[in-house]
């Protein structure tokens, strides 16, 4: 593992800029994704945690460019993008007007479902919670097939959620990977929730020989908010590497020659 796609710093919800670079240099990387949460449609996940960077991109633009003066690290000015279905066309037009090295398109919100957070699933029945989980996918594979993301974030966000663990089925993850199969979008394996009570990346490794059949490439992100979540979740990243058939795509970025080096 060369590049950590997905790390978070103070323009969204992560850790100083410089103090990140310094755990990715410390971590043996050679390049960094600097992807903070991105809020183009107003909802509750963006207005809980005050996201601005749709207002503070162009000056979290020009703190980068000057940290690649002091480190050899290659950095890249990326965005995590919240997907809300029926906004695409003004996902879009803002995403044209940043120019965003690259994006990951993360689903949080879907109809009157959160996926950030298990309070609305105390009570509800088994039925209920799998009628969420199938919504979240269903989310999931319309924002594949908008073709709006170079990444798609995170894709089984709700195993995060004690209470909707395990009501994802092998049948969910063959729709995103049909879905995958015939976009540009590539998924990332996720190392967010591994020194929690998940205990492992995302998407679940028992199912990421099917990712493979389908001929499915991975890109790599520790989804960082701090040095130190850098620091102990690159080396599992590292190790899962190890696992997979095929080894996770070197360029994100389809036919944007702007950025073909990203390695």
């Amino acid at each position: 593992m060369q590049t950590d796609i997905h790390t978070h710093t103070t323009y969204s919800d992560g850790s100083d800029l410089d103090a990140m670079i310094t755990a990715a240099e410390q971590a043996g990387l050679s390049a960094l994704g600097l992807t903070d949460h991105c809020i183009v449609t107003e909802d509750d996940f963006g207005r809980r945690a005050r996201y601005d960077l749709v207002e503070t991109y162009q000056q979290r633009r020009e703190d980068i460019r000057a940290a690649r003066d002091t480190t050899e690290l290659r950095l890249y000015d990326a965005a995590e993008v919240s997907y809300v279905e029926g906004t695409e066309s003004r996902i879009a037009s803002f995403l044209d007007t940043a120019d965003f090295a690259y994006t990951i398109g993360s689903v949080h919100f879907a109809d009157q479902y959160n996926y950030t957070s298990e309070t609305q699933y105390g009570t509800a029945s088994a039925t209920q919670r799998r009628r969420a989980v199938e919504r979240y996918y269903d989310a999931v594979v319309a924002l594949i097939e908008s073709e709006l993301f170079d990444v798609v974030g995170h894709l089984d966000l709700p195993e995060r959620i004690p209470v909707l663990r395990r009501h994802t089925t092998r049948a969910d993850y063959d729709r995103v990977a049909r879905a995958l199969a015939d976009s540009k979008t590539v998924p990332e394996v996720n190392a967010g929730r591994v020194h929690s009570s998940l205990g492992r990346v995302h998407p679940d490794p028992a199912v990421l020989d099917l990712f493979t059949e389908y001929g499915i490439q991975f890109v790599l992100g520790s989804d960082s908010h701090t040095p130190a979540e850098l620091s102990q979740r690159v080396p599992q990243l590292r190790a899962v590497t190890g696992t997979l058939d095929r080894y996770p795509v070197s360029d994100v970025l389809g036919d944007n020659q702007r950025h073909r080096d990203f390695e």
